[in-house]
Order: C-alpha cells, then sequence, then structure tokens
C-alpha cells in the first residue's frame, strides 16, 4: 500500500508541474523562452507532444 500511494503522490506532482510549465509555455513569446520551457516539459514527461494549432 505503501507503494501504491508513493506512486500517486508521484503522479500527483507530476501533473501540478506540467500544468505551471504548459502555462509558461503559452506566456513564453521568444524562441530561447520555448525552447527552454519545452526542455524541461520533455525531462518531466518524455512523450509529451505539443498540441498543433489549428
Amino acid at each position: 500500500m505503501v507503494e501504491r500511494r508513493s506512486e500517486l503522490k508521484r503522479r500527483r506532482s507530476r501533473r501540478k508541474k506540467l500544468t505551471k510549465l504548459k502555462a509558461k509555455l503559452a506566456l513564453a513569446k521568444e524562441g530561447r523562452d520555448r525552447d527552454l520551457v519545452l526542455q524541461k516539459i520533455r525531462i518531466v514527461s518524455p512523450w509529451w507532444q505539443e498540441p498543433n494549432k489549428a
């Protein structure tokens, strides 16, 4: 049960981090800023893909 709790805690903290980083990505204007935020997102979630703008 302890292992499951720690796994859930990891998932929740990852989700919170991704939410913050996605907000930063939306505000980032310059290429360098966007690249830094995208790099951090990929560290937290390697398979995340930026959605295509319609």
